[in-house]
C-alpha cells in the first residue's frame, strides 16, 4: 500500500499541484517531445550520458533550467516538475533550442530521488525557490527537513554541492539552521553565499527585486 492510499504510512507533501490551464502549445509539446526528454518513474534508475550531472527539483516553467543546459552543453541535467504547464514549456523551448543535454521527470522529486536516482551519483542538486509556505501552521510542508537534506546527501558525490536559493529571508534562515546541523555537509562560505555563476538571474528574481526582495543562496558541499 502506497503512502498516497494507507493514511498511516502518507508522506506530508511539500507541494500541491495547482490546476492551471494548459496551452494548446504545451499539450501539443507533452504529446510531441516527450519521447525525446521525458523520464519515467517506472523505468528505475537513470542511465547518464558521461559528463557532470545537475538535478533540478522543481523548475518551474524551465527558463532557468534551460539557460543552464545552453550554458553547458557538456554538463546532463535532468529536472523535475509536478506541474504540467511548466513541463510542456520546457518541452516545447528545449526542443526549438536543440539542447541533447536535459531530461525531465513530471513526477513527485522524492520518488525519483528514491526510485531513478543512484547513491553517490550526482555532481550538484538544486532547489531555487521552493514553495516557502509562510504560515506557521504549515511550516511542516518546507521541503528542506533534516530527512530531505539526508536524502539528498546520499545521491551526491563527495565534493558534490546542495544549491539552495530562496526570496523568502524567513525560510533561508530555517535552510541554514537545518543544513547547518545536517551530517555529511559542509558551507561552502560562512553563512549565505553569493549568487554562482551557473545559477541565471530569472524574470522572477528580477521582478521581486525591483519590489525590494532579498536572494540568499546557500551552497552546501558533500563531504
Amino acid at each position: 500500500m502506497t503512502d498516497d492510499v494507507n493514511p498511516l504510512h502518507r508522506r506530508i507533501r511539500s507541494f500541491v499541484v495547482r490546476a492551471g490551464r494548459m496551452t494548446p502549445a504545451q499539450t501539443q509539446a507533452l504529446e510531441n517531445h516527450w519521447k525525446t526528454f521525458g523520464l519515467n518513474l517506472e523505468d528505475g534508475a537513470i542511465e547518464w550520458p558521461d559528463g557532470p550531472r545537475v538535478l533540478e527539483l522543481g523548475f518551474g516553467m524551465g527558463a532557468s533550467l534551460l539557460q543552464q543546459a545552453q550554458d553547458a552543453p557538456d554538463t546532463q541535467f535532468v529536472g523535475i516538475e509536478v506541474h504540467p504547464p511548466g513541463v510542456g514549456r520546457l518541452l516545447s523551448q528545449a526542443d526549438e533550442a536543440g539542447v541533447t543535454n536535459l531530461r525531465v521527470f513530471k513526477d513527485d522529486g522524492i520518488d525519483v530521488l528514491d526510485r531513478c536516482i543512484a547513491d553517490a551519483s550526482l555532481d550538484r542538486f538544486q532547489l531555487y525557490f521552493p514553495d516557502p509556505w509562510h504560515k506557521k501552521r504549515h511550516h511542516k510542508r518546507r521541503i528542506v527537513q533534516p530527512d530531505f537534506a539526508a536524502r539528498v546527501r546520499a545521491k551526491l558525490k563527495v565534493g558534490g554541492v546542495l544549491h539552495m536559493a530562496t526570496d523568502w529571508e524567513p525560510y533561508a534562515e530555517h535552510m541554514l539552521d537545518v543544513m547547518q546541523a545536517a551530517p555529511g555537509y559542509e558551507n561552502t562560505v560562512a553563512g549565505y553565499a553569493p549568487k554562482p555563476d551557473w545559477r541565471p538571474v530569472t524574470k522572477f528574481q528580477t521582478r521581486g527585486e525591483k519590489l525590494g526582495h532579498g536572494v540568499w543562496d546557500l551552497l552546501f558541499r558533500a563531504v
